[in-house]
């Protein structure tokens, strides 16, 4: 898929957002949570709530959808008779069955020379697996079965509505933090007569976009630290539905393919559901790192 391409459906995603919590607004009849009186944390609370919880909700929904157009997925037919697309599907079934997940997953392969996987979908129900072409080319059958096995643990932990949980959560406490630390600092409190001015109501606005950025960066070490949480979780599930071997062998083949690299999957959509990702980041930064470091991963899996 083109950049272009991709940006209007980044574009589209965020109106759809936008447009679908504006009507939700209007139904609730929610008011100002800035009025003459003062700061209402009620409404601003619900005003929070709704944007943050309401867009992470809305983006999960259309998560399976978007993946497939954004990385041109091709969901193979269960009946197929193509031997290796055939293969796979048996191979995704066998281990989810395995899982006890009450319903299989769309399978699909999309075309990149980067070995990788991901899984997504809104619920353990409609759920999907697709693995790349680099990974069926290089990978042999167990390898393959245990990055699948990997994979299947992440729908069966119910990790992408976790994600959307935690990540809705902090969303909503980073508006609501800000707006309150802003109207404080601002003087909107002691200066309800510049409101319509814009003087304080302005410093209101930066005040709140700073706090906003400040604390999104907090919010983001708790959402990574559980995404390598997650990963090695799923690390473990893998192990137990595919073997450790081959999923000690899965990882050990993404390593030694690491400078293989696809652009398209660096989308926070899509990164935080592969199997693995770049792990070049030192000191600080490590802990901005949606996934651990294969080394430490395959180290894990071999005590």
């Amino acid at each position: 898929m083109g950049i272009a391409k991709r940006i209007i459906l980044f574009l589209l995603l965020n109106f759809l957002v936008i447009f679908m919590l504006s009507i939700v607004i209007n139904l609730l009849g929610l008011k100002p949570y800035i009025n003459a009186y003062g700061l209402n944390y009620q409404s601003l609370l619900i005003f929070c709530l709704i944007w943050g919880m309401g867009g992470a909700f809305i983006s999960l929904s259309l998560s399976r959808v978007m993946a497939k157009w954004m990385m041109g997925v091709k969901v193979i037919d269960p009946q197929t008779h193509n031997s290796e697309e055939a293969d796979l599907v048996r191979t995704v079934h066998s281990l989810c069955r395995s899982a006890g997940l009450p319903v299989m997953p769309e399978v699909g392969i999309f075309r990149s020379n980067e070995p990788n996987a991901f899984a997504t979908g809104p619920t353990r129900s409609r759920s999907l697996v697709a693995v790349s072409t680099g990974l069926l080319s290089r990978m042999n059958s167990a390898e393959v079965k245990g990055v699948i096995g990997h994979e299947v643990s992440h729908i069966a932990n119910g990790d992408m509505v976790t994600m959307t949980l935690l990540q809705g959560v902090v969303n909503a406490f980073v508006m609501f933090l800000a707006r309150v630390l802003a109207y404080a600092l601002s003087g909107l409190g002691r200066n309800r007569e510049t409101t319509s001015g814009g003087g304080s109501y302005g410093s209101f606005m930066v005040f709140t976009w700073i706090f906003e950025i400040l604390f999104m960066i907090l919010g983001s070490l708790l959402i990574c630290a559980y995404s390598r949480y997650r990963e090695f979780r799923a690390d473990a599930g893998g192990a137990h539905l595919a073997g450790r071997e081959n999923m000690i062998n899965a990882l050990e083949a993404l390593r030694a393919s690491q400078q293989i690299k696809d652009p398209r999957t660096d989308t926070p959509a899509i990164a935080a559901f592969k199997i693995s990702h770049p792990n070049g980041k030192k000191g600080f930064l490590r802990f901005f790192m949606t996934h651990p470091p294969l080394e430490e991963r395959i180290a894990r899996l071999q005590k």
